[in-house]
């Protein structure tokens, strides 16, 4: 399963969101650095409204949402990557996640401590994202010297890797991060191979008080912050009450929609933040319904018919023959499986089709 790690400077509220996003009390939530020393890792379930309707349609009451993963990374601070705090241990755990979560404090309270002694949410981004630039120069120049003795042997691909390489080494020491390096899509994906801190995709997620939740825009950090994060490729931004969502998390349902109802917001934020982590990843869900359950299924966008088949079960996707698939619009517009075969919306696909997000299968496979 693929994972987001959440991290931040200390005290910014990635424990309580952590709590709030896993519906658990895994991470110790308190009022001073380094709190969390070792990553907490919780399975987190992705909102998806299409599930209700299609468990309708085929009378089933089981409804399983697709789910990602999610770490909790102990707080970074200035000079990690030279070791100061616990950085070199929290570096390693942020280099083994698929894409960040990076949560900046946008709220003031003087009984919460900040790291920095000030509320500056853009500083606070530039001093993480600094650490990880520090720590991948590091990496790129160690990743040079190896590569270029393959280069020497007349290896094309190392002598590929060296000339990123040698173009990655300025870039890193003007202070920038590796996803700004103009590529092309070659290099790009050659960039992946050099598993760089700063190329992962990070999602902001600013923290506000819980009374700013329904106009984020009345906070002028989180209207600054949006500015400076829009300038950041691969990085997406949103609002959400870390506090305000473990209160959410605690509640039952019917509660919870009076609780945010009272609040002024149709939805909770941290709805939006999965969703926005899963797009990070680059994933996507299709769907499956039957009688014993309606459910999500995670792939990660690009896949074919036969490798979906594959996260269901390994032995699908060596046996795969066909895949009978609707888009779910079409089934709920059409009402069911045989009245979207009659209105030819259902497709027998092969072995090159590409999955799209929402698509309902049935999978047909050897014995």
């Amino acid at each position: 399963m693929l994972q987001a790690g959440i991290l931040g400077l200390p005290n910014v509220g990635k424990s309580t969101l952590f709590n709030a996003l896993t519906k658990t009390r895994k991470a110790e939530a308190a009022n001073y650095p380094f709190c969390t020393i070792d990553p907490n890792v919780g399975v987190v379930q992705v909102p998806d409204t299409r599930l209700e309707p299609l468990a309708k349609l085929v009378n089933t009451s089981s409804l399983i949402p697709a789910a990602i993963e999610m770490v909790d990374i102990a707080g970074l601070v200035a000079g990690a990557s030279k070791g100061e705090g616990l950085g070199n241990k929290f570096l390693a755990n942020v280099r083994e996640v698929d894409a960040l979560v990076h949560v900046v404090r946008c709220f003031e309270d003087e009984d919460i401590i900040h790291n920095m002694g000030r509320v500056d949410p853009v500083a606070d981004a530039e001093i993480i994202m600094t650490e990880l630039i520090l720590a991948d120069a590091d990496s790129v120049n160690s990743q040079h010297q190896k590569t270029q003795k393959k280069a020497r042997g007349n290896d094309k691909d190392a002598a590929t890797s060296v000339a990123l390489l040698e173009r990655l080494i300025p870039h890193l020491d003007e202070g920038k991060p590796a996803n700004l390096l103009p590529m092309d899509e070659e290099e790009k994906e050659r960039l992946k191979t050099f598993h760089l801190l700063s190329s992962k995709p990070m999602l902001y997620a600013c923290n506000l008080k819980e009374e700013e939740i329904a106009d984020p825009t009345s906070n002028g950090r989180f209207v600054a912050f949006q500015e400076w994060a829009a300038s950041q490729q691969d990085a997406a931004c949103c609002a959400i009450s870390a506090k305000m969502e473990e209160e959410l998390s605690e509640l039952a349902d019917d509660e919870a929609l009076e609780y945010l109802d009272a609040m002024g917001v149709q939805d909770s934020g941290v709805t939006s933040l999965i969703q926005g982590t899963y797009e990070l990843l680059g994933l996507a869900s299709f769907l499956t319904a039957g009688e014993m359950e309606a459910r999500a299924w995670t792939f990660r966008k690009g896949m074919t018919a036969p490798q979906c088949a594959g996260v269901i079960h390994t032995d699908f996707e060596k046996k795969f023959i066909k895949a009978e698939v609707v888009s779910y619009d079409d089934l709920i517009a059409t009402g069911s499986m045989s009245a979207a075969r009659d209105a030819g919306k259902l497709r027998l696909e092969g072995k090159e089709y590409v999955f799209a997000d929402g698509d309902v299968v049935l999978f047909k496979c050897n014995a």
